[in-house]
């Protein structure tokens, strides 16, 4: 058996070196798999306006006195990912070049480094996952497809951390690593818990999740948050559909990326978020999404609006080119900036 393994890995990994930047999965018997993917993406972004220029838009961002123009060319967005498949036992790994937050960790000057980042880490034995990955209050399938970084991310469930995870039928619930947003950090006693119920079918999906936080608040004192969502993709005619996300209560940190805090001083925020998209296809290689998303919060009075329309051709199917045009706006602040950015995005 070892010999046999050793053929086959040989034999995969030949095939790996043969086809440079493509996607693969090397057998090594008949149950045991290891998968290799990810791809590689270069933006080039122009902004102008009132909103510091950044990679992409996110819930913030540096309000200005005056207006400023801005180009530039990024390739964090990459990624890389190995699978290793053993039976019911999955473990997958993901890292992209985000290692610091927004602008990569790296510099202009010379180099443009960037610092890699875990995006996911986790084992999956049958129904239970334990690592970090996507929250279970995210539905992936409601994100927009967009050029820049997560379309509307100002009003997305877009968060991933740490967790214990069960999944049964339809129904997942799980315990997930806490921080009171706006708080103390590093005093959580308590998990966040998840729970969430998935309906689907040839129609599409829906999400129904809610999230319940213990919060430690900078004057010492602890405070109970409750928040939910409703997510979707609902597929309209041909190859289109509809994705939407609705969000309320005290999701905090949950919702929009810094949009949204669990605290601000001893109040517990409360957040309403909406996003929508419509994806059309032109043709085949052809298609369009148009997007929306906002968010407004209660106590710091918050609101973020991020809209965009973007055109996007496959060259081959792992090969796409796109154009996308869009404003972001933080009306609390008086500020707003237009961006128009191109990609060129090499699945692997």
């Amino acid at each position: 058996m070892f010999n046999k393994k050793k053929l086959l890995l040989a034999t995969g990994l030949l095939a790996l070196a043969s086809t440079a930047n493509a996607a693969y999965e090397i057998k090594l018997d008949n149950n045991d798999s290891i998968t290799f993917g990810g791809y590689i993406k270069a933006d080039a972004r122009y902004i102008d306006g009132t909103v510091g220029a950044t990679d992409y838009w996110y819930g913030g961002g540096s309000a200005l006195d005056e207006s400023i123009s801005n180009f530039g060319i990024a390739v964090n967005e990459s990624r890389i990912n190995t699978k290793y498949k053993h039976g019911d036992l999955t473990g997958f790994i993901e890292m992209d070049f985000y290692g610091d937050a927004v602008k990569g960790g790296g510099n202009e000057i010379i180099s443009n480094s960037s610092n890699p980042r875990i995006r996911h880490a986790f084992i999956k034995y049958k129904n239970l996952l334990i690592g970090e990955t996507w929250s279970t209050f995210v539905n992936t399938s409601a994100l927009a497809e967009a050029a820049d970084f997560g379309g509307p991310l100002v009003a997305a469930a877009f968060i991933r951390q740490g967790q214990v995870r069960y999944t049964m039928g339809d129904f997942q619930v799980s315990v997930e690593n806490p921080e009171s947003y706006g708080g103390v950090s590093g005093n959580d006693s308590m998990p966040d818990i998840v729970g969430r119920y998935n309906m689907k079918g040839d129609w599409g999906n829906v999400a129904i999740a809610v999230v319940a936080k213990q919060l430690q608040t900078v004057g010492g004192n602890e405070e109970s948050a409750v928040g939910y969502g409703i997510s979707g993709r609902i597929n309209t005619f041909g190859k289109d559909d509809f994705r939407f996300q609705f969000h309320g209560g005290e999701v905090g940190r949950y919702v929009g990326v810094t949009a949204s805090k669990d605290l601000i001083g001893e109040e517990v925020e409360e957040t309403t978020s909406i996003s929508m998209a419509y994806r059309h296809f032109w043709s085949e290689g052809l298609r369009s999404t148009a997007f929306y998303g906002n968010t407004t919060t209660d106590v710091a009075d918050y609101d973020r609006t991020h809209w965009g329309v973007n055109l996007f051709k496959n060259v081959t199917k792992q090969l796409s080119f796109g154009v996308e045009v869009g404003n972001f706006e933080m009306a609390d602040k008086n500020v707003d900036s237009d961006y128009l950015q191109f990609s060129a995005k090499y699945v692997l």
